[in-house]
């Protein structure tokens, strides 16, 4: 999908939900969101998930570009002559100069009948690290779009914290981990953690938690995320840290 998501934002857009009300205000609200065309982001994404799929190190030092038009996201690898440009229904690697090295029409099914073991190439990770940091980066504003559903369902206490929760269902033309998914918010209305499962890995849990929020030009963003897998009732396993998020220099265009 590379359509134009203002086409499907409305820009006085007025949520169902008392609670997404409260998180989008408390992330910077979106007055100021919807002047942001884009969200640049040096970051070190690591954790056993890049080693199970042998890709180790390959994302320690890259610089996401997600809009907030369209569901695109450009990772660039510094020093590397190289990046790449997540798009739901393709994956392209290219130079620098925007030559094409490879590209990949349809990429999600390019993971149907993979085992958790299955090595995973360059165009794999991109689309993982597309759907993934895409709507990492855009929430909660995201959840305001046309075709969202929210809905808030009862709340859960984690280390003497209430954390509301919002359960979220994407429209079918977005990819992300999963259709429905859950975002706790603390009584600040800062996102304290988000727990989905993840189609492409078959179902693999988890449970991503948000934290060092930094305010980038009014807009605030958890700048540390780390992601476990859950059991049952979203039980946390602490190990093994499945991934690992940290961010740099943030800019705003």
């Amino acid at each position: 999908m590379t359509e134009n998501l203002a086409a499907q934002t409305s820009k006085s857009a007025v949520s169902t939900s008392e609670l997404l009300d409260l998180a989008v205000k408390a992330h910077g609200g979106l007055e100021s969101w919807n002047k942001v065309n884009a969200i640049k982001v040096a970051a070190s994404i690591t954790g056993g998930i890049w080693w199970v799929k042998g890709k180790g190190d390959f994302l320690k030092d890259v610089v996401l570009t997600a809009e907030t038009r369209k569901e695109r996201l450009t990772v660039d690898f510094p020093g590397q002559d190289k990046r790449a440009i997540f798009e739901p229904n393709r994956v392209v690697i290219e130079t620098a100069a925007g030559k094409l090295i490879e590209a990949r029409y349809d990429p999600e099914k390019s993971f149907a009948g993979q085992q958790r073991e299955t090595p995973w190439d360059e165009i794999h990770v991109a689309y993982f690290v597309g759907e993934a940091l895409w709507t990492y980066l855009n929430s909660p504003f995201l959840y305001t779009y046309k075709g969202f559903v929210t809905e808030e369902i009862p709340s859960i206490q984690v280390d003497g914290e209430t954390w509301r929760r919002l359960k979220v269902t994407f429209p079918d033309n977005m990819k992300s981990h999963t259709r429905e998914q859950i975002s706790c918010f603390g009584p600040d209305g800062l996102l304290r953690r988000h727990d989905y499962t993840v189609d492409i890995l078959g179902g693999a849990t988890g449970l991503n938690y948000a934290s060092d929020y930094r305010d980038v030009d009014g807009i605030i963003v958890p700048t540390k995320r780390r992601v476990y897998a859950y059991e049952g009732d979203y039980q946390l396993v602490n190990e093994p840290l499945l991934v690992a998020i940290d961010m740099g220099e943030i800019t705003l265009s």
